[in-house]
């Protein structure tokens, strides 16, 4: 076994914010981890131990959307699904996380996407749901020329775009939603074998921290895995003691370079705090001595800022702050 996977050797010099959302996800395409994330959130693998699922039904190797996967890699069959999926008409898409999974009980394969979203604005101008749902349908239509051909619609395998949120609103912490199709009768009870239209599901993983509800089972070990303040210690001790996540030397490295990276985040964001605050303080300042002046001396605005130095490329943007007030 390797002593650090690709990911852990690939990310060590890495502590922008970038690099930790590329962390996010390729600690998140570890086997143990995604096992447990099947289990608690996919229908066909609740019944399913987990080293089962782990050793048993997740094909090859999960693919993370930062390593790139050329055409002619991808000969065997149980190899990790190219995150690229491309239309001359729609574009290319590139999925965080992509693999093929094994369905228990009927022995056939079924696609799945992991996305992990960690941007802060849970709403980044347009409802994360229809975007799971356009991921989903994007790997139904592409199965055409790779699992069937022709009119040969039976062989179409069913898809899962399976979304963790790091930061959602309030309303949705600690929840675990799924969208999926279902049969309604309208006139008659007519009933359809439910393989032959239960073919997508998104499911949306919100995480919240300890202070909420069902802060427990899967959302807790993401929580506890992801999260920028618990330190590498404790997340070692809780995932092996609470989940039973043997880790591996490479496992412990990738949560280091996890760990590494949030310190560098929480460290920029601070500096950059700082930053807009002293900012904000200087033209807080200026803008009162303008006021100040004009109303003392009598003087006009421009007069206030030449008297103040204030640079010529700068007063335009005080003359906009007067007029707002």
């Amino acid at each position: 076994m390797d002593e650090k996977t690709t990911m852990a050797q690939g990310l060590h010099s890495t502590d922008d914010g970038a690099g930790y959302d590329a962390a996010c996800k390729r600690v998140l395409s570890e086997k143990t981890i995604l096992a447990r994330i099947m289990k608690a959130c996919l229908a066909e693998y609740q019944d399913c131990p987990v080293r089962d699922i782990e050793e048993k039904y997740i094909e090859g190797q999960p693919q993370v959307s930062s390593v790139p996967v050329l055409p002619d890699e991808e000969g065997s069959v149980i190899s990790g699904l190219d995150t690229e999926d491309k239309s001359v008409h729609e574009g290319t898409v590139t999925y965080d996380i992509r693999f093929r999974a094994i369905a228990p009980d009927s022995g056939e394969l079924i696609g799945l996407i992991v996305n992990v979203e960690a941007q802060n604005d849970f709403y980044p101008g347009y409802p994360l749901t229809k975007r799971g749902i356009y991921y989903c349908s994007r790997m139904i239509s592409s199965q055409y020329g790779r699992e069937f051909t022709g009119s040969h619609y039976e062989k179409l395998k069913k898809v899962y775009s399976i979304w963790i949120c790091m930061n959602p609103p309030k309303n949705r912490e600690n929840t675990i939603t799924r969208y999926h199709l279902t049969e309604e009768h309208l006139v008659g009870e007519a009933v359809e074998p439910v393989q032959n239209y239960d073919l997508l599901s998104i499911v949306m993983l919100c995480l919240g921290g300890p202070d909420g509800e069902n802060y427990d089972g899967v959302l807790r070990m993401l929580d506890v895995l992801l999260s920028h303040e618990t330190s590498e210690a404790e997340k070692r001790r809780i995932l092996q003691d609470d989940y039973d996540i043997q880790m591996t030397r490479a496992m412990e490295s990738e949560v280091s370079v996890m760990c590494n990276l949030s310190k560098g985040v929480m460290e920029k964001s601070w500096k950059k705090g700082v930053e807009k605050g002293i900012a904000e303080g200087l033209e807080k300042g200026i803008l009162s001595s303008i006021e100040n002046l004009m109303e003392t001396m009598g003087w006009t605005l421009d007069q206030a800022m030449t008297a103040l130095k204030v640079p010529e490329a700068e007063r335009q943007f005080y003359r906009n702050l007067l007029e707002k007030q």
